[in-house]
């Protein structure tokens, strides 16, 4: 069984940064594309990033500039480095990654971004 673990969530001030974590567990067949997705209040899951396993980076245009994703395959986990955060940033951040042909998700971690 998979499990994606998110962490790093919180409250913070506009201007200021976050680091989100994700780490997956379990019967690991190999870890293909990873993303992070995110779903603001009362919005649609949308995609924010996502990484290759050998390390190509996509971005929503939202926050091209501001947030890096980056992976460990050595340790099976992502980040997300959120810089410049603004109020429009705030939501539930989801982890996803594709592994053996199926899609796995995290539970999700609140950022809150006050003006």
């Amino acid at each position: 069984q998979v499990q994606l673990v998110e962490s790093g969530g919180g409250l913070v001030q506009a201007g200021g940064s976050l680091r989100l974590y994700c780490k997956a567990s379990g019967r690991l067949l190999g870890i293909n594309t990873m993303r992070w997705y995110r779903q603001p209040p009362g919005k649609q899951r949308e995609l924010v990033a996502a990484i290759t396993r050998g390390g190509t980076q996509s971005y929503g245009d939202s926050v091209k500039g501001r947030f890096t994703i980056s992976r460990d395959n050595t340790r099976n986990s992502a980040s997300l480095q959120m810089n410049n955060l603004e109020p429009e940033d705030t939501a539930v951040y989801y982890c996803n990654a594709d592994i053996a042909n199926q899609a796995y998700w995290g539970q999700g971690t609140q950022v809150t971004v006050s003006s």
